[in-house]
């Protein structure tokens, strides 16, 4: 792309500098280029003047000046070349490397944009990771729909991705999970017994009761009170999962792995893991317990790894987890939690760090919180049941688009807003409607254009297109590798979503100004190889988010 094209020969002028001893280098220095803030400035600029100068002992301005008198003045692409302020090297582009971006675009089709700055580079990505003792709620679909959308942008990018869901199905939790539905099952049937104090209280726990009595009766009222908790702990935690799964499918969202915890205590990893931490003299005994030295590692305190009472923590079974990732050969771990885990990111660094791999082998996203509303107003409540709205109510009543595009408009380092209300508005307001409306439209222009006999031949001339509006349409489709490429380095994909709905502004602003289909036969094909570009970079974008693009609506 133009980027790479400008960088290139950025270079190839300070190897001349260095070659001819008019710049004392000892090495090339990567060549940064961006866009200036304002328009006046050009297209692109470069500041390597200025990181040049402390040390070559040279004015910016003066090393800016040999940089570009020996740029390549045969480039097609530059109509001018300014140094500005200190030494900024600002690039004023022709429309030529415009069309080259709607013939590229034409070649490649939704491969357009994708790269190969991953070169295979395997990532883990693990998210969601919800507790199979109930249902999803919102903020595990924002998790769900950031991790699925980061590896999808990974992975048209280069990297080989596997996306993973950890199951806690170990520990206490699961204990008084299938107390709660021994006791509820007794109760529908009948009986008159207590519910644990200490139980979950909530509504799903009596669905997951009434599906077991639908299938089996009352089979299980004559079987000894442990007994029933120990098939039911089994039974319960499975039709849980497959809730979980489902939820995740509607979503669109499907794991290659599903880790189960319980693994890493039945195969004696838990154990294991701490006495290797012990041999590289980072696990310690003191009040009865075995504490892992995270002070070794810059934390303020160090962490239990076994409790007094013999029990391990859930810290020493992540270790052990994250020791498992690392044996399977990933190039990088990535983790997405919720915000309740800021307190955990530092110690499980340390942990990382004393297995022996640098602390950025683990990445951590942390995502705020959703705060759901309905037409301005805080939901906090289900209408069903009374308790929190579930994911799969959410799903239920706006669909799997909607979700998924909203909850990607904001950083997951920020707390993102949902209105119900708006994610079913079918107007301009709602921001998938109108990114998915502008796939319909040049849908049905295309339709419109066969019907009338409009020429789609390969000899396109795209230099009829130089009107603004077409200009600016053009030069959006052509920010998309850019846009893409920046998503899958900086792990954040809520790029996408502004990306889709400028590019969507872009094109209903050219379809008010431009006619498309008239009389001049070359114009309209020119415009109809616009419109199909664009139809390719839409699809393109909400295939990475995971948004279905319609053909009509």
């Amino acid at each position: 792309m133009i980027k790479e094209k400008l960088s290139l020969l950025v270079r190839e002028a300070l190897e001349k500098a260095q070659q001819r001893a008019r710049l004392p280098l000892e090495e090339i220095p990567e060549v940064m280029l961006e866009h200036p803030r304002e328009k006046a400035h050009g297209d692109w600029a470069t500041n390597v003047a200025l990181i040049l100068a402390g040390k070559v002992k040279m004015p910016p301005r003066a090393i800016a000046q040999i940089i570009v008198e020996l740029l390549d003045d045969k480039q097609r692409y530059i109509e001018k070349i300014e140094i500005a302020g200190p030494g900024f090297i600002n690039f004023y582009l022709s429309n030529k490397w415009l069309y080259d971006v709607m013939a590229l675009i034409k070649e490649q089709g939704e491969k357009f944009g994708h790269s190969n700055i991953g070169a295979g580079q395997r990532i883990q990505l693990e998210f969601v990771s919800a507790n199979p003792v109930g249902p999803m709620h919102i903020g595990h679909g924002r998790w769900a729909a950031v991790g699925d959308t980061l590896a999808n942008a990974l992975s048209a990018n280069g990297y080989d991705v596997e996306k993973e869901f950890y199951i806690n199905d170990y520990g206490n939790q699961m204990n008084i999970f299938a107390k709660s539905v021994a006791v509820r099952y007794a109760q529908l049937l009948g009986q008159d017994i207590p519910f644990p104090e200490d139980g979950y209280q909530g509504e799903y726990i009596k669905d997951i009761a009434r599906e077991i009595i639908a299938e089996e009766n009352d089979k299980y009222l004559g079987v000894p009170e442990k007994e029933r908790e120990s098939i039911f702990k089994e039974r319960a935690y499975k039709q849980v999962l497959d809730h979980l799964k489902n939820t995740l499918y509607k979503m669109g969202v499907q794991f290659d792995t599903w880790f189960s915890e319980r693994t890493l205590h039945e195969s004696s990893a838990v154990n294991k893991t701490i006495e290797l931490l012990r041999e590289r003299g980072y696990v310690y005994e003191s009040e009865g317990a075995v504490w892992f030295k995270a002070t070794a590692f810059g934390e303020d305190k160090d962490r239990v790894l076994i409790r007094a009472n013999g029990e391990p923590t859930y810290f020493a079974a992540d270790i052990a987890y994250h020791k498992n990732k690392l044996d399977r050969g990933f190039d990088k771990l990535i983790n997405i939690w919720g915000a309740d885990h800021h307190g955990y990111v530092g110690r499980m660094k340390a942990a990382i760090q004393a297995l022996g791999y640098p602390a950025d082998k683990l990445e951590i996203i942390i995502g705020q919180l959703v705060n759901l509303l309905r037409g301005g107003e805080p939901v906090r409540m289900s209408k069903r049941t009374g308790e929190m709205v579930t994911l799969d109510e959410l799903l239920e009543e706006v669909g799997p688009d909607a979700i998924r595009f909203l909850f990607l408009m904001r950083s997951t380092d920020s707390p993102l807003d949902f209105d119900i209300e708006l994610a079913k508005q079918e107007s301009s307001e709602n921001p998938v409607y109108y990114v998915q409306y502008a796939h319909a439209r040049i849908s049905s222009i295309i339709r419109y254009a066969e019907a009338e006999g409009v020429s789609f031949s390969d000899n396109i001339n795209y230099e009829l297109l130089n009107s603004k509006p077409e200009l600016d349409l053009i030069r959006k489709l052509a920010e998309w590798p850019e846009v893409l490429e920046r998503v899958a380095r900086q792990r954040a994909p809520h790029p996408l979503t502004s990306y889709a709905q400028e590019l969507a502004s872009a094109f209903h602003y050219f379809y008010t100004k431009c006619r498309v289909i008239g009389e001049d036969k070359d114009l309209s094909a020119a415009r109809m190889a616009l419109c199909k570009a664009t139809k390719t970079v839409l699809r393109s974008v909400l295939a990475i988010i995971g948004v279905s693009a319609p053909e009509k609506m």
